[in-house]
């Protein structure tokens, strides 16, 4: 299994770097659109802090922050491959940190994942049943084993679809996917507008 997933990530990795960097912009403001539609009034969202060539979430974190719901971004802790969570209030807050992600390190407010209603994730690449594969350290896995009663959400690009997707028992499913395209699999997950995909 880890061999097979290794050459689907680098399959993923191809597809995901190909893309131009207008369409990521593009795709990525549909993505929030598409997302926002979900999000209900005053609930905890914690968002991933997007690095180049991933859904651009930027849009998203703002569009949340004028609806007036809470924010919350995870941090990296290497040490023992785990999330910690603060809530972010000023995007400018967001500085590199590990692996190049954007963390509010030196302005953390720290949160508890008890008070987040939905998590929305990075996926390097994502089946129709809901299947997930991250970059491979299993740090929201883990983070979502110990949290189970979260609703979660992922967002990629319509490229970073694969069938048949090589997941184990350690790979948690998704309540809701969105691309571009819009909700490409939902479980009890999506609740809102569900608009038809493409628009």
């Amino acid at each position: 299994m880890s061999e097979e997933k290794a050459r689907v990530r680098d399959i993923l990795r191809a597809r995901k770097n190909a893309m131009i960097p207008e369409d990521r912009l593009r795709f990525s403001a549909r993505i929030t659109r598409h997302l926002m539609n979900l999000i209900k009034k005053g609930e905890t969202v914690m968002v991933f802090t997007s690095k180049e060539k991933e859904v651009n979430t930027k849009p998203l974190i703002l569009a949340l922050f004028k609806a007036g719901n809470p924010v919350v971004v995870p941090i990296i802790v290497r040490e023992d491959v785990s999330l910690r969570l603060s809530y972010l209030r000023d995007f400018s807050h967001l500085v590199p940190s590990t692996f190049g992600v954007p963390e509010p390190i030196g302005s953390e407010i720290p949160a508890d994942a008890k008070d987040v209603d939905t998590i929305i994730l990075p996926m390097l690449g994502f089946d129709r049943t809901g299947g997930r594969i991250g970059y491979g350290a299993g740090y929201y896995d883990r983070f979502l084993s110990k949290n189970p009663g979260i609703r979660k959400i992922g967002i990629a690009f319509a490229c970073q679809e694969f069938d048949g997707l090589p997941v184990d028992e350690n790979d948690i499913r998704m309540d809701c996917i969105i691309t571009e395209e819009g909700i490409v699999y939902r479980n009890g997950g999506c609740h809102g507008d569900q608009r038809d995909p493409g628009t």
